[in-house]
């Protein structure tokens, strides 16, 4: 699941692919409500994705797409992803040895 949501930000954000920086959280069915109209409520996926601002609406989109079709290798059905995207000014990030983000040639574009 790491690779997927990774290989669908590189096909719709362009990030380098060797900028992985991917946490999976696992809950217990449980432990995370869901719409009780889910035909298999264990197979909810949320996926969170906080990034650097500039991308466009059309740049989520493909990214909503992508995921959803890459998530649905592992039987996990569309209509059980929600994709939420975090835009985050890159002088909110601190990367690279404490330089705000901002400072930084990242190496890729953002505005994609």
């Amino acid at each position: 699941m790491i690779d997927a949501v990774h290989d669908a930000l590189v096909a719709a954000f362009r990030i380098p692919a060797a900028d992985k920086h991917i946490r999976l959280v696992v809950h217990e069915p449980g432990r995370f409500a869901v719409p009780p109209t889910l035909t298999s409520p264990e197979l909810y996926t949320l996926v969170i994705v906080d990034c650097f601002a500039g991308r466009s609406v059309d740049a989520k989109r493909h990214l909503y797409r992508e995921i959803t079709e890459r998530l649905g290798a592992f039987a996990i059905p569309a209509d059980h992803v929600t994709v939420i995207v975090r835009d985050i000014p890159t002088e909110s990030w601190g990367i690279r040895a404490g330089q705000a983000a901002c400072d930084v040639d990242l190496g890729f574009t953002v505005d994609v």
